[in-house]
C-alpha cells in the first residue's frame, strides 16, 4: 500500500533523529507534500533519464535560454523562468520553482540544498514502488557517461548502480560511446535477466538486423504493457561513428509505426515509448505515429513539469521529458480498460537530497565505487568566485572557462567547445576539484586540437551547428546546443534560412576575413585519426585552473541575437 503523508513524515522524522541533515526549517512536512503522490490507475511507470553518471548530490542550474523556432516558438519545452512557471501553474519562490528554473539560482541553491544523488533517488524509487504494485522503472539513457568514475570504470559503476536502483528497461545515447564490444557485454552479461535494453532504431549496417530488442511486453496488474525503445537517432553524427561502425541509427518513423502495430498484435493494451529523441522530435513523432499512449522522453534535458498532449489520427499521445543529472523522477499512472488508456496522472518530482534520506545499500555501493579514486577526485584545482554552469543554447560560464583555458594553454586566437548539455554547477566560493572538471569533460574522445582555419570555414562550421539546433523541422535537429565560441564574436538569427543565421563575425573588433587563416583550438573531435591529436581536455583545463588558482566571475561569450524579440525562451531582462 502507498505510504500516507503521516507515515512518510514519520520516516523523515526518524531520519532527522539519526542525524540526517536538513538546511531548511520545513523538513518532514515539506517532504511529505512533495513526495506523497497518490496512486491512481492500474499501470505505473517511473521514469529517469540523462543522469550522466552522477551518483552524488549536486547543484544544477536550469537554462535561461531555450529558444524554439517555427511552430515550437513559445511552446513547451521552450519556456524558461517565469514563463515556464506560469505554463505549469507553479509559484515563484518555491522548491519547485528552483528545481525547474534558473531563477535566483545562487540564493535558492543555498536555501534548498543539492539535488539528485542515487542514494536519495533510491529512497524515492522504493517509496513509490511500494505503493504501486508492479511499477516499472524506465531509464531513458545517457546513464553510463558523464563522470570520472564512469569513464575510469567504463561505465561499470553506473551499471551496478542501475541494477541496485531497480531499473527495469533502458535505452541509450552517450552510453554507446564506450564502443560496440563494451555495450554488448553489458547488455548480454550484466543486464541479462535483470534489465531489458531496448532500441527499435538500431540495426546492423550489413543486413539491417536488430541489434537490440525493439520492445518488451510486461504484465502489470492484469494489463499487458509494451515498452518500445528509441535510442538517440543521430549517435554516429553527434558522436564518433568509429565507436559504433557496425550499427546504424536513425529516427525510422515507418519502422516505429510497424513496431507499435506489432506490439498491439502481440496483445499490448498500452504502448509506451521510452525515447532519447529529444522533446521536439518526440512531439513531431507523436503527431504522426498512431497507437503510442505515452512518450517518456530524454536527450534535451528539459525538466518539463506538465505533459504535452498531442492529437493524432489514432487518438492522442502523452509526451513528457524528465530533465537530467538525477535531478528528477517522473511518475506516470495510467488507467487502462480493454485496449485503451482512459485516464492518467503525471508528476515530475524534483529529487532534493536534503528531503530524502539516503538509502543505505545504495550509499554503500557508491562509497565502494568511489573509494579507490577519492583522493584524485577531491584534489582542489582552483576556487571560483562566480557561479559556474553549463546549460543553454549558446554558452555557459563553465564552458567559457574551458574556452579561456584552451586559448591560453594551446596558444589560439579562437576556441570551439562542444554544445554538451551535461555538466554540474558550482556556487561562488566553492573549490573546483578534479571531479568537477571531469563532470564537464569525461568522454572517450577527449583530445584537443589546434588547427589553422580559414574564415569562411569558421562561418561554415557555425552555420552547420546552428542548423542542427534551429532547423524548423525537428527531424533535422541532430545534436546538442550551439558550439561554444571563445575569442570570436558574432550575431545569430535563429529564424533565418540555412546558411544565413551567422552574421558579423569579428575577432578583437575586426571582421573575420573569408580567405584569412586563424589559429583555432577545440576538443572532442569525432574523426578517428584525431586520437593522435593534442592532450586530453582535462589536462589542458587543469593546467589553466592551477595557474589561476582563483577564478573571477566569468561572463559567457554569447552571440547578439537577431529577430527573437520578447521570446519566452529567453531570460527576462534584468
Amino acid at each position: 500500500m502507498n505510504l500516507s503523508r503521516r507515515e512518510f513524515s514519520s520516516v523523515m522524522a526518524a531520519a532527522l533523529a539519526t542525524g540526517f541533515p536538513l538546511q531548511r526549517e520545513a523538513g518532514a512536512a515539506e517532504a511529505g507534500a512533495l513526495y506523497n503522490v497518490p496512486r491512481t490507475g492500474n499501470v505505473h511507470l517511473l521514469h529517469m533519464t540523462d543522469c550522466h553518471a552522477q551518483l552524488m548530490p549536486l547543484y544544477f542550474r536550469e537554462p535561461s535560454v531555450n529558444l524554439g523556432v517555427g511552430a515550437m516558438r513559445g511552446q513547451l519545452p521552450h519556456l524558461v523562468g517565469e514563463h515556464l512557471l506560469k505554463a505549469a501553474g507553479l509559484k515563484s519562490g518555491t522548491p519547485q520553482a528552483h528545481a525547474f528554473t534558473y531563477l535566483n539560482f545562487e540564493r535558492a541553491a543555498r536555501q534548498y540544498g543539492k539535488v539528485g544523488g542515487f542514494a536519495h533517488l533510491a529512497t524515492l524509487v522504493k517509496q513509490l514502488k511500494a505503493g504501486r504494485p508492479g511499477a516499472l522503472l524506465l531509464d531513458g539513457g545517457d546513464t553510463w557517461q558523464g563522470s570520472a568514475t564512469a569513464l575510469w570504470t567504463q561505465g561499470q559503476d553506473m551499471v551496478d548502480a542501475a541494477r541496485l536502483l531497480g531499473v527495469d528497461v533502458m535505452t541509450g545515447h552517450w552510453d554507446f560511446t564506450y564502443g560496440e564490444e563494451r555495450i554488448k557485454k553489458i547488455v548480454e552479461e550484466d543486464f541479462a535477466g535483470k534489465v531489458d535494453f531496448v532500441a527499435q532504431n538500431v540495426k546492423t549496417s550489413d543486413f539491417g538486423d536488430a541489434v537490440f530488442k525493439p520492445y518488451v511486453i510486461k504484465e502489470m496488474n492484469g494489463v499487458m504493457v509494451a515498452i518500445i525503445g528509441q535510442a538517440f537517432p543521430y549517435t554516429p553524427i553527434a558522436n564518433p561513428g568509429w565507436l559504433t561502425p557496425n550499427w546504424t541509427f536513425g529516427i525510422r518513423e515507418s519502422e516505429m509505426q510497424e513496431t507499435v502495430n506489432e506490439a498491439r498484435a502481440q496483445g499490448a493494451q498500452a504502448v509506451v515509448l521510452l525515447s532519447h529523441n529529444g522533446m521536439d522530435v518526440d512531439l513531431k513523432m507523436a503527431s504522426r505515429v498512431t497507437g503510442i499512449d505515452a512518450i517518456l522522453g530524454g536527450h534535451t534535458h528539459d525538466g518539463v513539469p506538465v505533459p504535452v498532449i498531442v492529437k493524432n489520427a489514432g487518438g492522442q499521445t502523452i509526451v513528457t521529458n524528465a530533465g537530467s543529472n538525477g535531478k528528477f523522477l517522473g511518475v506516470l499512472d495510467l488507467e487502462v480498460k480493454g485496449k485503451a488508456v482512459t485516464g492518467f496522472n503525471y508528476r515530475l518530482l524534483p529529487v532534493f537530497s536534503n528531503l530524502l534520506p539516503a538509502d543505505a545499500a545504495m550509499g554503500a555501493l557508491i562509497a565502494k565505487v568511489r573509494a579507490p579514486y577519492e583522493s584524485k577526485l577531491s584534489e582542489k584545482l582552483a576556487v571560483t568566485e562566480g557561479t559556474l554552469y553549463r546549460r543553454g543554447n549558446f554558452n555557459g560560464t563553465f564552458d567559457q572557462l574551458i574556452l579561456d583555458g584552451l586559448m591560453e594553454v594551446r596558444g589560439a586566437e579562437i576556441a570551439f567547445s562542444p554544445g554538451f548539455r551535461w555538466g554540474t554547477s558550482l556556487l561562488p566560493g566553492q573549490a573546483i576539484t578534479r571531479e568537477h572538471l571531469m563532470d564537464q569533460t569525461a568522454i572517450t574522445y577527449p583530445w584537443t586540437t589546434l588547427t589553422d582555419m580559414r574564415g569562411d570555414m569558421i562561418k561554415t562550421i557555425l552555420e552547420d551547428v546552428g542548423d542542427n539546433l534551429f532547423n524548423p523541422d525537428p527531424y533535422y535537429q541532430q545534436g546538442g546546443d550551439m558550439v561554444r565560441v571563445g575569442g570570436l564574436t558574432y550575431a545569430c538569427e535563429p529564424g533565418a534560412k540555412m546558411g544565413s543565421r551567422i552574421q558579423d563575425l569579428r575577432l578583437k573588433g575586426k571582421l573575420i576575413e573569408a580567405d584569412k587563416t586563424y589559429k583555432v583550438a577545440g576538443w572532442a573531435p569525432v574523426a578517428e585519426a584525431s586520437k593522435n591529436a593534442g592532450p586530453p581536455i582535462w589536462e589542458v583545463a587543469e593546467s589553466y585552473l592551477k595557474s589561476k588558482k582563483t577564478i573571477k566571475p566569468v561572463k559567457p561569450n554569447t552571440p547578439r541575437l537577431i529577430g527573437v524579440g520578447a521570446n519566452p525562451g529567453l531570460a527576462n531582462p534584468g
